[in-house]
């Protein structure tokens, strides 16, 4: 880019911080404002960005002048507010994910498409290079994909988290970690046009009630499915993805974040990539892939929205907000089924 895109950030939470560094990192991008309900933690905040302004509340971030674009990371039922307001100020908006419903992300992609500005969901591995070859490759790699089966748990049963906190993330491990799973089938499966069965269950915590595990199928018109279980109450960090199809399989063990360069992990030793199994090959004749990235996936998502913004590619844009609601439409399909 001739001039770097102006950042500003909007919440000072753990992942907040992660995309900071991300932006910080990038080769496109700037830090160029935080805010927060409190002044002085937005200062705190700003100050490792340097020359980064601090706020004290989204409003006024969004009215500065000196903000090309907003990372939403705030809490889920506060964000289609803000969303809104950005776009109406002419913000380009990367936005945390999951949203409240799909309604609700309408509203807010519709306000993007009216005041003709970039929407994109701040969904990580789908950035990654190995992600990006994969998708590309896949029918020469596996044949016409049919199944993906995700397994995404974390060992966090640490009540006084947000998650745990059902008024503002009322989906708990659902929305959390589900939205991978269901865009993990978004991503890697042909497209259909809807849901022909589906199966979810949720397993609540008795303390808090909220949702710390759920598991289901789903069935798609085209005859792909879709598995999954996630939750917080497993002791072993999973991160698991298969993708099942008609010549082979490809399995992947950190699909979420990669075990090199992502933000929970640092080990520069390990070689990022996946299993391609085929045939009856036994598990020491299983290739592994080497997909390297000189970038952490966080990173590259910076890069890969400021070129959408500067040098969008023809319906890049729109693309971008679909494959959004299309996830959100799958995510609420497997919440409206489980909590029924």
């Amino acid at each position: 880019m001739d001039q770097a895109l102006q950042i500003g950030i909007i919440g000072t939470g753990m992942i907040a911080k992660v995309i900071a560094d991300a932006i910080s990192a990038s080769s496109s991008a700037i830090v160029a404002a935080v805010s927060s309900r409190s002044r002085e933690t937005a200062e705190v905040f700003a100050a490792s960005y340097k020359p980064a302004r601090a706020f004290g509340s989204w409003r006024e971030l969004l009215a500065w002048d000196g903000v090309d674009a907003a990372y939403v990371a705030t809490p889920t039922h506060v964000r289609e507010e803000i969303c809104i307001a950005a776009a109406g100020r002419k913000k380009h908006i990367l936005g945390e994910k999951p949203f409240v419903n799909l309604s609700s992300l309408k509203r807010i992609t519709d306000a993007c498409r009216t005041n003709d500005v970039v929407f994109m969901d701040a969904t990580q591995f789908v950035h990654h290079p190995r992600s990006k070859e994969l998708k590309r490759d896949l029918q020469s790699t596996i044949g016409v994909p049919q199944a993906v089966r995700v397994l995404f748990f974390f060992p966090f049963m640490d009540r006084s988290n947000i998650r745990f906190d059902i008024k503002q993330e009322p989906t708990g491990a659902i929305g959390d970690m589900a939205w991978y799973s269901a865009r993990a089938a978004v991503e890697f499966l042909p497209p259909s046009d809807g849901l022909a069965a589906l199966q979810s269950v949720i397993q609540r915590d008795e303390e808090t009630n909220a949702v710390i595990r759920g598991a289901g199928i789903a069935l798609f018109d085209n005859g792909t499915t879709l598995t999954w279980d996630v939750g917080y109450n497993a002791g072993a960090c999973l991160m698991d993805l298969d993708i099942i199809g008609t010549l082979g399989v490809v399995q992947l063990d950190d699909f979420v974040l990669d075990w090199q360069k992502g933000f929970a992990f640092d080990n520069a030793a390990h070689e990022v990539g996946y299993r391609l199994r085929q045939g009856m090959a036994a598990p020491h004749e299983v290739p592994y892939i080497k997909t390297p990235s000189e970038k952490s996936q966080q990173t590259v998502m910076i890069e890969d929205f400021a070129a959408l913004i500067e040098v969008p590619e023809p319906g890049s844009v729109e693309a971008s907000m679909q494959t959004s609601e299309r996830t959100q439409a799958l995510l609420d399909a497997i919440w409206k089924k489980a909590s029924s």
